[in-house]
C-alpha cells in the first residue's frame, strides 16, 4: 500500500438490535472519511456471537487492511450478554493476531439498557480509530 492510498476497513456489523447497530455503522463510515480511511465492505451478522467467521473471512481478504466489529450487547433477564461479549471479544482478539491485521472492538455492553446502548453509537468511532492507528503504527 503507498502512502497516498485510504486504509481500507470492512465492517461486520450485528443485525440484532439492529436500530442501534445501523447508526454504529453509519457513525464509522463518516469518521474513516475523516481519517482518510474508507469502509469498503460490509458483512452483516445475526449478532454479536457470530462475528468471529465473518471478520476471518474479510481478514483473509488482500484488500482489506483491518475489521471493525460493531455491535450491542443488552442486558437480559439471564447473564447471556455476559458470555456472548467473553467469548465474541476473546475470538476477535485472537483473529486480529492470526491474521496480523487490527480489528477495532466496537462492540457496546454487556449490562446495558437499550438507552445507555444509544448512547453509545460513537463507539464506532473507536473502533475506527484503533485500526487506523495501529495499521500506521505498526507500517502494515
Amino acid at each position: 500500500m503507498s502512502k497516498g492510498e485510504k486504509i481500507r476497513i470492512g465492517a461486520v456489523v450485528s443485525e440484532f438490535n439492529y436500530d442501534i447497530t445501523m447508526m454504529m455503522l453509519e457513525r464509522a463510515k463518516e469518521h474513516a472519511q475523516f481519517l482518510g480511511a474508507e469502509v469498503t465492505q460490509t458483512v452483516k451478522v445475526p449478532g454479536v456471537f457470530d462475528m468471529g467467521l465473518g471478520i476471518k473471512k474479510l481478514l483473509e481478504r488482500k484488500e482489506i487492511d483491518g475489521v471493525i466489529a460493531l455491535g450491542a450487547v443488552i442486558e437480559g433477564e439471564t447473564e447471556h450478554d455476559d458470555i456472548v461479549i467473553q467469548h465474541a471479544s476473546r475470538k476477535i482478539a485472537d483473529l486480529a493476531i492470526e491474521h496480523s491485521k487490527p480489528v477495532g472492538l466496537g462492540i457496546s455492553g454487556p449490562g446495558m439498557t437499550r438507552l445507555q446502548a444509544a448512547a453509545r453509537i460513537e463507539r464506532a468511532k473507536t473502533a475506527v480509530e484503533a485500526v487506523v492507528k495501529l495499521h500506521r503504527r505498526l507500517g502494515l
